[in-house]
This record gives structure tokens, C-alpha cells and sequence, in this order.
């Protein structure tokens, strides 16, 4: 499957919160929904510092499932607005290749991205 075909099921999986309680479709808040991510991967920093279990799927660790939860929440988000995720990453790891901000020499220079 590409990111897309991933977007369409995720999105299907998670019809239940797009519908209100009155049964009709909701405009949801795109800010709201962005910050679910941020708050998983912020759930993934906890996990990660303390080195814990994950509580629902305890053969896991909860670095590894809260960015299977970001994962699904990008995904979710993507196939809700249409968005081409395939072929935005395809193109985006072919620009990164090549960014001079990127290169080692860049990265060294004063004001450089040194991570």
C-alpha cells in the first residue's frame, strides 16, 4: 500500500468522529486535529524517557505505539482533506537529496543546522 491507500483506510476507520451525535457529518477544527499529533508524539517522549510498556498493547513499547497513534491521526487527517501524502513525500525526500542547508559544510557554517 502507498501513504495514500493508508490515508483512505485510516479515514474510513475513523468515520465515528467526522459524524456528530445528531448523526450528521462535522466539520472538524483543523487546529484541534493537529494538536492530537503534537500530543502523540508527545505521548511517544514520555514513553521514551521513562522507557515504559505501552498500557493497552503491553508486548509493545509506548514509543513505538504512540507514533503508530500519529501515524493514524496523520493518515486520518490526509484522507479527510484529499491530501496527496504520496506523492508530497516522494517529492520531498527527492528535494531533501539535494537541500544545500543539508550538506555538511553547510551544517558547519556559522549559523548551520547542527541537528
Amino acid at each position: 500500500m502507498n501513504l495514500n491507500e493508508y490515508a483512505r483506510e485510516s479515514h474510513a476507520d475513523n468515520m465515528q468522529w467526522w459524524i456528530g451525535l445528531d448523526g450528521k457529518k462535522m466539520q472538524r477544527n483543523k487546529g484541534e486535529l493537529l494538536m492530537h499529533m503534537v500530543s502523540e508524539i508527545a505521548e511517544c517522549m514520555e514513553g521514551e524517557r521513562k522507557d515504559l510498556m505501552d498500557d493497552k498493547l503491553p508486548t509493545r513499547s509506548m514509543a513505538e505505539v504512540e507514533l503508530a497513534d500519529t501515524l493514524i491521526r496523520i493518515f486520518d487527517y490526509a484522507g479527510a482533506h484529499g491530501y496527496d501524502l504520496e506523492g508530497a513525500y516522494q517529492e520531498k525526500r527527492a528535494f531533501n537529496k539535494v537541500r544545500a542547508d543539508h550538506k555538511i559544510e553547510a551544517r558547519l557554517a556559522a549559523g548551520g543546522k547542527k541537528w
